[in-house]
């Protein structure tokens, strides 16, 4: 009974504490403040969808699989995703509750769930897929956030990381807006393979051009062999 009461006191703690990192975290306030109108653009939105279709080969998705769509703000390619893998299942996370509450709105077949991928990742879970689509960079540790996503992943399970634009694209991009998404950064590729090889994670292919930059990674499979 005493070790059922101090899992319960410890895991409220843990609560707690995600809690206030993720308050603590401006950008939760800057998405917050922008959701109601993050969609305004029809015409942006139709071209995404369509980039989205001519990429759909390349992204490995298939009918079946299990995705979380981390960073998925307003839910502007939730639907597209919960296509692409009928009849699998998508839950779609966000660590800014506003933006949830926008995507909520579209009353889409996935399970949206509020989740800062930098504090927690459920041990329970596993995905066959990981989907980041123009989020990567505002995850304020790139690293943890990483290791988080790739414990989420079955073995042999694959992340994709996506925008519709390169890195350098991205990074001028977010340079020239105001604080705090002025430093949110695409990592070099240098820098990628050392934060996958931490997070058990080896990349597959990487595209880093001008209108896309794409990285694929498995997770590894770890063979028991057993002796006699």
């Amino acid at each position: 009974m005493s070790n059922t009461k101090n899992s319960g006191v410890t895991q409220h703690k843990n609560r707690v504490q995600r809690n206030k990192s993720r308050a603590a975290d401006p950008r939760v306030a800057f998405f917050n403040h922008h959701a109601s109108h993050w969609d305004d653009d029809p015409r942006e939105v139709a071209q995404t969808l369509a980039s989205l279709d001519a990429l759909r080969d390349r992204l490995g998705l298939a009918a079946g699989q299990d995705v979380l769509e981390m960073g998925c703000g307003t839910g502007r390619v939730t639907g597209w995703l919960a296509k692409a893998v009928c009849p699998g299942s998508v839950v779609a996370a966000d660590f800014s509750p506003e933006m949830l509450e926008q995507a909520k709105k579209r009353a889409l077949p996935v399970e949206f769930r509020l989740m800062d991928i930098c504090d927690e990742a459920s041990p329970l879970e596993r995905f066959d897929r990981v989907f980041c689509f123009h989020s990567f960079p505002h995850f304020r540790d790139q690293a943890r956030a990483l290791k988080n996503m790739g414990g989420l992943l079955k073995p042999g399970g694959k992340l994709i990381i996506l925008h519709l634009a390169g890195s350098d694209e991205v990074n001028d991009f977010h340079g020239r807006l105001s604080h705090p998404i002025c430093h949110d950064h695409i990592p070099p590729k240098n820098v990628w393979m050392d934060m996958l090889a931490s997070a058990r994670l080896r990349m597959e292919s990487f595209t880093d051009e001008p209108g896309l930059f794409l990285l694929i990674a498995r997770a590894w499979i770890i063979s028991i062999h057993k002796e006699g």
